[in-house]
């Protein structure tokens, strides 16, 4: 059976692959998407977007994500709802194959997989996703005004998120498992001299509860030891501060990444270090990890395949 040939491959969806995708159509790239695991990225999980430019009433995250997927396909995108399990980038065109065992040639890929924050592993943190439980700060934060949230972790990325949520929530515990905080020290001094932060060291979070959307915390101080003790907290909201693994497991033989495994980019644009691979979206985004930018940076990697192509 002859192998199927692609112009521009498109690895992952969400807003920096549907995006790269409307871009490489109305360019006449012809591009395939491979949605991956989860159509439409982590955005399908949101239930409110007030953010996103265009949406004055805001939307939810599958409602915005379904629509600039209608417009991929409007324009001419073949979307297909399957996973690419394995990547060649030692050669153009790059052998890709598919989780039914497909394979297919392409003479550009842009990888749009994204990052998967990272949960503690509660059945509550899934019970309650959208309802109170949330990886993101500057997206959500916005609906907690002047109630009380928590977040858990004692990096820079918690103590930022803490910091950020302080000026819209009425009080805002940072819950931190170990007695010390790892963030930079003026980090942790802005955090203890934040009025509107309490820091609940030496706690673990063990359940959450609420009728119909996340009301408190189980917690547990000095787990394991002599001196445990068990106790909730009244919240409103749950915030998840511990960090985001990039979804590059398949390209770190060929793609150079990160200490984070994240994606390393050529300056200002989509660029990685294959020449004809790029990259979109949060998989090669450690600092914003916002909608707007994964959107923007799939239109810069569009271009990019679109000038690469036409000199090669």
């Amino acid at each position: 059976m002859e192998m199927e040939k692609i112009r521009c491959l498109i690895i992952g969806s969400g807003p920096a692959g549907y995006t790269a995708a409307i871009y490489a159509s109305r360019a006449n790239l012809n591009p395939v998407v491979f949605e991956g695991p989860q159509p439409g990225g982590q955005l399908t999980i949101t239930t409110e977007i007030e953010n996103f430019p265009g949406y004055p009433e805001g939307i939810t995250g599958p409602e915005m994500m379904d629509q600039i997927r209608t417009q991929a396909l409007r324009f001419g995108a073949d979307i297909r709802p399957q996973i690419i399990t394995k990547v060649d980038f030692s050669k153009r065109p790059f052998l890709c194959e598919a989780e039914d065992g497909k394979q297919m040639l392409a003479d550009a890929v842009i990888i749009a997989t994204g990052a998967s924050a990272k949960y503690l592993g509660l059945e509550d943190e899934v019970k309650y996703r959208g309802m109170g439980v949330s990886a993101c700060a500057t997206c959500d934060g916005f609906f907690y005004r002047k109630k009380v949230v928590a977040v858990v972790g004692g990096g820079d990325t918690a103590c930022e998120e803490a910091i950020y949520l302080s000026n819209l929530a009425k009080k805002v515990y940072l819950i931190v498992r170990k007695d010390y905080l790892r963030a930079s020290k003026i980090m942790q001094q802005r955090v203890f001299d934040n009025e509107n932060i309490e820091v609940l060291f030496n706690t673990n979070t063990v359940g959450l509860f609420g009728e119909d959307g996340v009301e408190g915390a189980h917690l547990v101080r000095h787990k394991g030891t002599e001196n445990e003790e068990f106790f909730d907290i009244d919240i409103d909201g749950f915030f998840l501060a511990i960090g985001h693994k990039p979804n590059t497991d398949i390209f770190k033989e060929w793609i150079e990444l990160d200490e984070a495994g994240y994606i390393k980019v050529e300056g200002n644009t989509s660029l990685t270090n294959v020449e004809g691979v790029f990259a979109a979206g949060d998989v090669a985004d450690p600092r914003y990890r916002q909608g707007i930018t994964a959107a923007g940076m799939g239109a810069k990697a569009a271009i990019d395949v679109e000038r690469f192509l036409l000199e090669h």
